[in-house]
């Protein structure tokens, strides 16, 4: 074999390692890194900044859980029955638990934490508890501004409000703001030992016997994962 001969072969050989090795890394990789889009990876400034962005996330949901329950439990989690516990009535009569209680608190905690992180780390726009109104027919959505949607409320329409989606996070992958590259909602199970999960929408619901993860990737595209303190970030 003549030496040009030898170095195309040696040239082939280290393209096909290189690929090897990249997919390979793509393959071990976490859900949230597989699920952000390429274009969006490239323009992080470090090749770990999604991992990092990934791991604080992770522990915005963590801090949420550990300064929701020493509100009330000092150090410890609540229990199957605490979290139970019927604490007072909404506007419309209905009861509040315990647990939906503290899943209201931990998620401001959580989202205020991840606001911060995204400023340092998401490279692109990204949008905290942005409601949107899905057209499932036309496979469109619209905005409901936050002026709107406390108006509604203010006034008794929540029936306007009906079949509207309000996901935690939504990480654009550039300045289309009705566009996801990655959809992110926080779970805090009470008790913790609960698995998170992705609401399932029943009877009566306009998207009965679909899943939210389901609802959410169809109406803003991209992937959606769950945030949880004790299993992080997962499909």
């Amino acid at each position: 074999m003549d030496t040009e001969t030898a170095a195309k072969a040696r040239h082939a050989a280290y393209v096909a390692e290189q690929a090897s090795a990249r997919a390979a890394t793509q393959a071990m990789a976490s859900p949230m890194v597989r699920a952000i889009p390429p274009a969006v990876l490239a323009l992080m400034q470090q090749d770990h900044d999604a991992d990092e962005l990934e791991r604080q996330l992770a522990a915005c949901a963590v801090q949420a859980e550990q300064l929701g329950n020493a509100r009330y439990f000092e150090n410890r989690s609540p229990t199957r029955q605490e979290c139970a516990e019927v604490v007072e009535q909404d506007r419309c009569g209905k009861p509040v638990t315990r647990a939906m209680q503290l899943g209201k608190q931990k998620h401001v905690l959580a989202l205020q934490c991840a606001e911060e992180v995204l400023k340092e780390l998401w490279p692109a726009p990204f949008s905290i508890e942005q409601r949107y109104r899905y057209y499932p027919h036309a496979r469109m959505v619209e905005t409901i501004s936050r002026e709107k949607e406390a108006q509604l409320i203010a006034d008794g329409c929540t029936d306007e409000l009906r079949g509207t989606i309000k996901p935690d996070l939504v990480l654009h992958g550039d300045r289309n703001l009705l566009k996801s590259a990655l959809t992110l909602d926080f779970k805090f199970p009470c008790p913790d030992t609960n698995l998170p999960q992705w609401t399932q929408y029943g009877r009566g619901s306009p998207y009965e016997d679909m899943s939210q993860k389901t609802l959410y990737q169809n109406a803003l595209g991209g992937q959606a994962l769950l945030v949880s303190p004790r299993r992080g970030i997962e499909r």
